[in-house]
Parts: C-alpha cells; sequence; structure tokens
C-alpha cells in the first residue's frame, strides 16, 4: 500500500514550468510499514497533466475557492502525483454510460441543475488536497482493512501488479462480506481475515459476480458522474485519466451534492424545491429494514448482505428511533480489533463509536427537497431517516434519491433499485 501526494497549484500563480518543478520537488510517496507496495514510482516526472487544464483556468474565480473552502475533513488529504502509474499496456478499464437528455429538457426550468452538472467537469471537483490510498492486490485482506482504518478512508482502489491497473475497489462492504461469509463463533479465529490476500478474496468471493472496475475521466461531465454512480448502483467512483492511467480522486454522492448545493442560490429555484417529500415521491417508505438495541452484530451484518442496504435505523421497544448502525460503523470492529466477537449487541458496539456523532437526522414527509438538501449536506451525512409525529420510522431518503430528484429524473432517467458500497 502506497500513499501519493501532490498538490494542484493555484491557477493564479502556476504555468506549465513552474507546475513541473514543483511535482518534481515533492516525494512521491510513503510506504506503510508492514504493507505491500504498489507499483514503483519514476524518479523524474517526464508527462504534464494528460487532460487539459485550460479549460479549468476559465472558470470563475469563487468555482475553486467555494469548493475548497467547504472541503468536509473526509476530503482532505494527498492526491496522486500525475506521473505515477504509468502503464502503456494496461487492459481497458470500464467506462460509464453516457446519457443525452432530450431537447426539451435541457430547455426547461426543472433542468437548471442537469444543465448545471453537464457544464462542470469532473476534475473540477477534485480538491486541492486529498487523500487516496491504493492497495496491491497482493496485500493481506487483514492489513488492508487496518490501513483503511488507520488513514481514515473508506474505500481504496485495487492495483494489479501483473496487469499494471486498477482492477476494482476494496470497500467495507468487502469486510462486512467476509465476516458475514467466515464467521462461526467467538471460539473460532477468523482464518480467511488473517491469512488471505486481497486477490484470494476477490478470487473466492467475486468469481461468479465479477465486473470490471467502473471509472471515469476528469475530462467526464459531473452529470455523466451521477449517472453512473446511480446506474451502476455504487457509491464511489474513481477518476482515472484514461491515457496515463493515473488516479487523481473517488467522486462520491456527498461531494457532488455538496458542490451543486454551494451554487444553488446563484441559479433559478426549480418549481420542484418548493415541493415536500411526499408530492415527490422521494425516498423509500415500504419494507424499511431496521434493528434494536439488543440485536447482536452478526444479525445486523447479515441484513446488509442480504438486502444490500447501507444502514440500519435502530428502534427501541416503543417504535422511537433512537439510533443508527450503519457500514461505517462496522469498520470500528477493525480498528478495535474486535471481529471475532460478533455476538456483541449494537449498543455495545456503537460505545466505540466516535465522539462527534450527534444522533440521528431526521425529517418529515411534509418538509420540502429544499429543506432536505440543505439539511443533508450541512449534517454532513448519507441519509435521513423520515419520522412521524411519535418520532417512529416511516422512511429513508438517501443521497442517491436526492440527486436521482434534481439531476437525473429533470432528465428523463430512471431511479435504480438497490445500492452497493
Amino acid at each position: 500500500m502506497k500513499r501519493f501526494g501532490s498538490l494542484r497549484s493555484n491557477k493564479k500563480h502556476k504555468d506549465q514550468n513552474r507546475s513541473t518543478e514543483r511535482r518534481q520537488s515533492e516525494p512521491h510517496g510513503l510506504f506503510a510499514s508492514g504493507l505491500s507496495s504498489s507499483p514503483s514510482t519514476p524518479t523524474q516526472v517526464t508527462k504534464q497533466h494528460t487532460f487539459p487544464l485550460e479549460s479549468y483556468k476559465h472558470e470563475p474565480e469563487r468555482l475553486e475557492n467555494r469548493i475548497y473552502a467547504s472541503s468536509s475533513p473526509p476530503d482532505t488529504g494527498q492526491r496522486f502525483c500525475p506521473s505515477s502509474f504509468q502503464s502503456p499496456t494496461r487492459p481497458p478499464l470500464a467506462s460509464p454510460t453516457h446519457y443525452a437528455p432530450s431537447k426539451a429538457v435541457e430547455d426547461s426550468e426543472s433542468g437548471v441543475y442537469m444543465r448545471f452538472m453537464r457544464s462542470h467537469k469532473c476534475y473540477d471537483i477534485v480538491p486541492t488536497s486529498s487523500k487516496l490510498v491504493v492497495f496491491d492486490t497482493t496485500l493481506q485482506v487483514k492489513k488492508a482493512f487496518f490501513a483503511l482504518v488507520a488513514n481514515g478512508v473508506r474505500a481504496a482502489p485495487l492495483w494489479e501488479s501483473k496487469k499494471q491497473s486498477f482492477v476494482g475497489m476494496l470497500t467495507i462492504t468487502d469486510f462486512i462480506n467476509i465476516l458475514h461469509r467466515y464467521y462461526k463463533s467467538p471460539m473460532v479465529q477468523i482464518y480467511e481475515l488473517e491469512e488471505h490476500k486481497i486477490e484470494t478474496w476477490r478470487e473466492l468471493y467475486l468469481q461468479e459476480t465479477f465486473k470490471p472496475l467502473v471509472n471515469i475521466s476528469p475530462d467526464a461531465s459531473l452529470f455523466d458522474a451521477v449517472y453512473s454512480l446511480i446506474k451502476n448502483k455504487i457509491h464511489r467512483l474513481p477518476v482515472i485519466d484514461p491515457i496515463s492511467g493515473n488516479a487523481l480522486y473517488i467522486l462520491t454522492h456527498k461531494r457532488i451534492l455538496k458542490f451543486l448545493q454551494l451554487f444553488m442560490s446563484d441559479m433559478p429555484k426549480p418549481a420542484f424545491m418548493k415541493q415536500n417529500l411526499d408530492e415527490l415521491g422521494i425516498g423509500t417508505y415500504h419494507n424499511i429494514a431496521f434493528i434494536h438495541p439488543d440485536t447482536p452484530i452478526i444479525k445486523a451484518l447479515n441484513i446488509f448482505v442480504e438486502r444490500r442496504i447501507s444502514a440500519l435505523p435502530v428502534v427501541d421497544e416503543s417504535g422511537k428511533v433512537v439510533d443508527i448502525y450503519s457500514k461505517f460503523d462496522v469498520i470500528n470492529l477493525a480498528a478495535e480489533k474486535t471481529y471475532n466477537n460478533l455476538d456483541i449487541t449494537v449498543t455495545q458496539a456503537l460505545q466505540h463509536r466516535s465522539q462527534y456523532f450527534e444522533g440521528v437526522v431526521k425529517c418529515n414527509k411534509l418538509e420540502i427537497l429544499e429543506t432536505i438538501v440543505d439539511r443533508i449536506v450541512r449534517a454532513e451525512v448519507h441519509r435521513l431517516v423520515v419520522v412521524n409525529e411519535a418520532d417512529s420510522i416511516v422512511g429513508i431518503i438517501s443521497l442517491s434519491d436526492i440527486l436521482q430528484a434534481l439531476i437525473l429524473t429533470p432528465a428523463g432517467a430512471k431511479q435504480k433499485e438497490t445500492e452497493t458500497e
């Protein structure tokens, strides 16, 4: 595993020569102790960015200032050096499917956010400084998950040295699937988690469900990114330069919605923003999965796998929503090294959660979409729990539901049923 860092210099003060000198003077990476390395990094920068930056230079100054000033803590860190991972022989990666809205939609008031997203590139949303951790597929699964915890990231692209290319992503969902598949009892060691390499896990688990890595070019529009995330039912979309093969960033629903919300006040407000959730029909309101405070963790993990959902509201005996257990909370089992005892209750497991947790973020079906967007962005969460007057669970509204309503529905693209990490 290797971490790469480089800073995108301010567009006011950079030219090609200065940019090249800066990248040459920066360290290319730092090896983590005990972890296998990614492919070797050139000692000297020989190439410039292979995607045009000139178009970005002509964007309004506020574009860069707003999105960088408002970057959330999980998005900070280091970026890949554009000259790393050079591979002239790498196999092509899967590209997202493009969707072309009709002319009527392009000109309508409801398509204002869609037009905004089509006019901005994926590169525009990449922060000045961001963290990207890459795992070689020969790394042990156990060390990989510990590395996710140590670096504070939720997913990492996988590099296969034999193919000299990125072949997939390792996410918390993989950790959950391993625990679900191999956990027996607190008395039995999970050998597969201790000894398996990532490539072994992929061969065993993904042999029948293998799909090529879904990625996107930095020159692709943000509309294409949203469409790819929702169409492919994924939560993370690597931005990869198609020519050099460099991984630059991992796009998420949260980052994209935050970027859009920063500029909403400067755009005409579509009529649907003043409609409530009940009128719009946004969210999931049937067959909602939930757990209780005394539910064993292994049962919660089973629900994650079987229902393919990313969070479970915790409901007390009276039916009131008192907490939420998400996939990201599961990684604490690796952080605390307690994954060998999954018979503990959800309440016991959540005692290890970070102190900054401020409780379940809720809403009701009569609140308008504008309020919902503002709340979910400010809270920096992935979903809101929809409750009634008694604080009982009614439904769930996710980031993908909101992006679907703001961007894809006006464009005529249909919602997909389920999503995975």
